[in-house]
């Protein structure tokens, strides 16, 4: 209980009621520290630990180029080679069976992707180095795109959780805006709206908010009733219960959909690329390609790793962000600031 003789004791009455209201925080925090169960908190991992995740998806990186191979070899067109890094070696490999899919033109070898990287254009740059200017215009669109949806996505639930007649009626609505085809909303964003690279954006934040806002809707829902009934009895604003237990407890929940949307804003931002007439992302990137494609399809395939490469990374940034900013979290915290 608050010490009366504290109060007694204080100046006047504007600092007796601050001081009044501190003792009852810090009673509530000592409470719902009381009713939390107790479990140890997680061991960091070692340095064996933390590359084991690295470790495997290298082994399945090099599995999947060994498959790639191994059908150019079985099924694959002719090989011959006269002439290997400056040594007099010929290669004239016929393969025993004829496989569509393992054509140069389908499935080209692992070398001729490798070297379409530095196939200069009339300027004199290669590949790589443009591909690497339309990874960064890209990830421009992707992250605001991604920091748009999150944004939406998490004041939609926080709306979602206050007004539960909304829900039932706004989440039937969510779930058929995911159904209509990105091919089809993103001309109808980027050339209707004219909004230039924000238009692209747009359509990155259309593919992140939706899980976004279930998730944050699910973890809200998931804090502890004990605690919140113990906010309640202490007369606590919905405010408080939002920022005190709500949204600690749907920490681990956004990190999750951060995961997708990070991915899926990098998807919005080149599918949005496409109808833009842009050619400074990757979208425009893979529009050329597809030109030259007959004649070089390691181009293609060069600018679908660059896609990819760029997917991956923004999924670490977020991994990286959910391992600081959760690093002090326990399964069972209640999410109560002391």
């Amino acid at each position: 209980m608050t010490d009366h003789r504290a109060l007694d004791a204080a100046p006047d009455g504007s600092e007796a009621a601050d001081f009044a209201l501190a003792e009852a925080e810090a009673e509530l925090a000592a409470d719902l520290e009381a009713i939390a169960p107790r479990t140890p908190r997680p061991v960091p991992g070692t340095s064996r630990h933390r590359l084991r995740p690295v470790l495997g998806f290298l082994t399945i990186l090099a599995a999947i180029l060994v498959v790639w191979e191994g059908a150019k070899l079985l099924g694959g067109d002719r090989l011959a080679l006269d002439g290997i890094l400056g040594l007099p070696i010929r290669i004239d490999h016929r393969p025993p069976f004829q496989w569509k899919i393992a054509n140069d033109l389908s499935l080209p070898h692992l070398w001729t992707v490798f070297n379409a990287f530095f196939v200069q254009d009339a300027v004199g740059d290669t590949l790589a180095v443009r591909l690497l200017w339309a990874a960064f215009a890209t990830f421009r669109g992707a992250l605001v795109g991604f920091a748009l949806g999150a944004g939406i996505g998490l004041l939609l639930a926080i709306v979602l959780i206050q007004v539960r007649l909304l829900e039932r009626s706004l989440v039937p609505l969510l779930v058929a805006s995911q159904t209509v085809p990105i091919v089809a909303i993103a001309p109808v964003i980027v050339v209707g709206l004219k909004a230039g690279w924000f238009g692209i954006a747009l359509v990155a934040g259309y593919l992140t908010f939706f899980p976004v806002t279930i998730a944050a809707t699910r973890g809200m829902r998931s804090a502890d009733p004990r605690a919140f009934e113990l906010l309640r009895s202490y007369a606590a604003s919905n405010r408080d219960v939002l920022l005190r237990l709500r949204l600690p407890a749907a920490a681990p929940y956004l990190f999750t959909a951060f995961k997708i949307a990070a991915t899926a804003s990098v998807v919005g931002a080149i599918v949005g690329e496409l109808p833009s007439g842009t050619r400074e992302g990757l979208g425009g990137a893979i529009l050329n390609a597809m030109q030259y494609y007959s004649i070089q399809p390691g181009r293609l395939w060069a600018t679908i790793i660059v896609a990819s490469l760029l997917g991956i990374g923004c999924f670490v940034l977020v991994v990286l962000a959910e391992r600081r900013a959760l690093r002090h979290y326990r399964p069972d915290d209640l999410g109560v600031a002391a």
